[in-house]
């Protein structure tokens, strides 16, 4: 019973192996692509060695430099001139302002149109200029003369998604006369030049033998009077302050050509009329042409033996036409105004505005700051009183101790403009109806 039972033990051990063994095994699904290179990259990890410093900086900059925005789209903006570019005054000031949006903002391209005026270009009209700036993707237009005023409304008016800046303009003067004219795609912008205009005038007092002042003038309005104005009031100051001499002496004529510059048939000849003022004792003129016929006609006559003396307009080199007989330049520097109406019109921030930017005092020759400037000519230079005495009156008109348009101030038939003690506001000077009692020559 018991081997019988041994057996029966024994057959049931060899079922339960050969039962193990005929038992089916499970094959493994075959790896997916992703897992493959998930394992591929942990392997490569594994033995990679690890990265230096200097591997990764150039890591760090090639990632930089990837991920750098594209150069800035081109902006495109327009120069309307009445005069040439190169007429050394008041239409290359402006050309040269250009070229300071070019150099100083990305990817900047001015298209300039010259001499738009009556006797060079008579078919031309600022609304054709515009639409053809325009056309070829002007964004933003500066129109540099008071001439090209009321055309500049228009243009503005029929373009208003393209930004207009009316040189010397008041339409967008919320206090001005023309208040409310200017579409809100337009703006004005002048320097205040009639700080300059009075340091020329104390130059010229200073440097007068005779007591005789000319100043040859354009055509006359608001702007040209209150130039020469500043220049005689300056002058005035400095006859009396520095020289010791009676105001009331010095006599300052005012000549009106007609124009910005002689128009052959049109206006007075500036050349004729340098000659013919010279001839009547007057030793030294100050301009307020847009060109260099004063200073070139007394450089002429100053090589002949004279003793006769300039103040060129406009233009920091106009002295260069005749350095002699310069006593200096009050110019206009207008690449900063410029250059932050472009930026701010392309950045879309730009807002209508009237601007009469003031000097940068502290540097008057800074040229990335200041609106108006006042460079010393050689004439004035090589006479250490006359020079000692300019940079006085510049510190003082500079610190506000001086302001030439405190009263008593009368127009020229004798009204009282401002009165004693009281200080002329913008609007008074901006808008001076007549020359000032002392002055000869028109008003209107």
């Amino acid at each position: 019973m018991a081997t019988k039972r041994i057996l029966w033990a024994a057959l049931l051990i060899a079922l339960l192996a050969l039962a193990a063994c005929a038992q089916p095994t499970e094959t493994p699904a075959p790896a997916t692509e992703e897992e493959m290179t998930e394992e591929a990259a942990t392997e490569e990890a594994a033995t990679e060695e690890p990265m230096t410093e200097e591997a990764a900086t150039e890591e760090a900059a090639t990632e930089e430099a990837a991920t750098e925005e594209a150069p800035a789209e081109e902006f495109v903006f327009g120069v309307i001139l009445v005069g040439p570019k190169n007429d050394r005054g008041w239409s290359q000031a402006h050309y040269e302002a250009g070229l300071y949006v070019e150099e100083n903002m990305e990817n900047a391209r001015m298209i300039v149109f010259e001499s738009l005026n009556p006797a060079d270009k008579p078919e031309a009209t600022v609304e054709g200029v515009v639409d053809d700036m325009v056309s070829q993707g002007a964004k933003l237009i500066f129109t540099t003369s008071d001439e090209f005023e009321e055309d500049t409304v228009g243009a503005a008016e029929k373009h208003p998604d393209v930004t207009f800046i009316s040189i010397s303009g008041d339409d967008a003067w919320a206090e001005g006369q023309d208040a409310g004219v200017a579409p809100p795609n337009e703006g004005n912008i002048m320097g205040r030049m009639e700080d300059m205009k009075a340091i020329a005038g104390c130059a010229a007092a200073m440097a007068t033998e005779t007591g005789k002042i000319h100043y040859l003038g354009p055509l006359i309005n608001f702007e040209t009077r209150r130039l020469a104005a500043s220049a005689y009031l300056g002058a005035r100051y400095c006859y009396e302050n520095y020289r010791g001499l009676n105001p009331a002496d010095l006599e300052f004529a005012v000549t009106w050509i007609g124009f910005w510059f002689n128009i052959p048939g049109v206006t007075l000849d500036p050349t004729e009329v340098m000659n013919q003022v010279i001839d009547s004792g007057f030793d030294v003129t100050i301009s307020g042409i847009d060109t260099t016929e004063a200073i070139v006609v007394t450089g002429q006559r100053a090589a002949t033996g004279e003793r006769v003396l300039a103040i060129p307009y406009d233009y920091e080199g106009a002295c260069e036409e005749a350095p002699d007989v310069c006593l200096g330049v009050p110019y206009f520097n207008w690449g900063p105004a410029y250059l932050a109406t472009a930026q701010a019109v392309r950045d879309g921030t730009w807002e209508q505005s009237w601007d009469w930017n003031p000097p940068y005092w502290e540097d008057l020759n800074d040229k990335d700051r200041t609106a108006v400037g006042w460079v010393d000519g050689p004439a004035l230079t090589a006479n250490e009183e006359w020079k000692a005495s300019v940079d006085d009156f510049i510190s003082k008109l500079a610190s506000g101790e001086v302001n030439v348009w405190t009263g008593p101030i009368n127009l020229q038939d004798g009204t009282e403009y401002i009165a004693e003690g009281e200080v002329a506001t913008d609007q008074e000077i901006w808008y001076l109806p007549q020359l000032l009692e002392g002055m000869t020559g028109s008003s209107e």
